[in-house]
């Protein structure tokens, strides 16, 4: 009891404050970035908001306020469903095509041989190359009558012209374009598995597939769920390539989302339309991101 009354009658020390300036200079140094992203990205996306409300003049001003009447009008548009069909084939296709490429380069590079080096940099090359520079040298691969494409195959197909291959074509080439960062990124991966669950795996007698199937794989699962969702939101963006060899033709066979907003802001100058259409892309690219990170338990998929 006498400890006790000891202790009560101990003053206890002020805890010392912080200053004010303290704890709000940390917070400072985001002001530049934090400016700079509501300039550049914050304000044009409300300003795509509002603008969707309303009929523009040619010069892309705000004329005469609608509404909702741009949504409705693109919700009973077949054109725009048609261009959202067209763009989910375009990311499958993308992503397919980008996801293997990088996937398979990089296993190809875990081993070592003479040359390593010039075949990690060859496929690591399309992630530096523009992709309206390699659409341009794609164009003269692509040609009917001269193409190395037709020849090496044997075939005389109008690759660009052709409804059935011409969204196959671009496809395939913003999948390789795709193919150089993932290439990185899956080596990454490969590189940080331990080994010592490659050596348990043979003293257990798995073979080469079965290390591949049970050790590889699930090991890469983080990084693959990052990629995949990764190449989803840069195929939804693909535009360059599409401008370039079909300007969304032949038909609309290749009139992706983002083609047909250029085609209808700058071409047909219907902005308020065009805007609306900007952010009914932005809602679907939101959705699909959601969705993937649910179906991987928030991002972090367990091995």
């Amino acid at each position: 009891m006498e400890l006790s009354k000891k202790l009560k009658r101990t003053p206890r020390k002020k805890e010392r404050k912080e200053p004010l300036i303290l704890k709000v200079e940390p917070y400072t140094y985001l002001i530049p970035a934090a400016l700079i992203m509501g300039l550049f990205t914050f304000w044009p996306f409300f300003q795509t908001i509002i603008r969707s409300l309303y009929l523009t003049d040619n010069l892309g001003r705000n004329a005469l306020f609608v509404g909702f009447e741009n949504y409705i009008e693109l919700f009973t548009s077949s054109s725009f469903y048609n261009s959202v069909l067209i763009t989910v084939l375009f990311v499958i296709i993308v992503v397919v095509v980008g996801v293997v490429l990088g996937f398979c380069t990089a296993l190809l590079c875990q081993r070592t041989f003479p040359g390593i080096r010039f075949f990690s940099a060859a496929y690591a090359l399309p992630m530096a190359v523009a992709s309206s520079g390699i659409a341009l040298v794609f164009l003269v691969m692509l040609n009917q009558s001269i193409g190395i494409v037709n020849q090496m195959l044997g075939t005389n197909i109008n690759w660009l012209a052709d409804p059935n291959y011409a969204l196959l074509s671009i496809g395939v080439l913003t999948g390789w374009l795709n193919s150089g960062i993932n290439f990185l990124y899956f080596s990454a991966g490969l590189a940080g598995i331990d080994r010592s669950l490659y050596e348990s795996a043979s003293i257990d007698g798995a073979n080469r597939w079965n290390k591949f199937r049970f050790v590889t794989i699930p090991s890469l699962k983080p990084i693959t769920f990052f990629v995949v969702v990764t190449n989803v939101i840069n195929a939804f963006q693909g535009f360059a390539q599409i401008k370039i060899l079909t300007s969304g033709g032949p038909g609309e066979s290749t009139n992706v989302i983002v083609y047909d907003i250029y085609r209808n802001a700058f071409m047909n100058y219907r902005y308020g339309y065009a805007s609306a259409e900007s952010i009914v892309l932005f809602i679907i690219v939101m959705i699909l991101t959601i969705i993937m990170f649910k179906m991987s338990k928030g991002g972090r998929i367990n091995a």
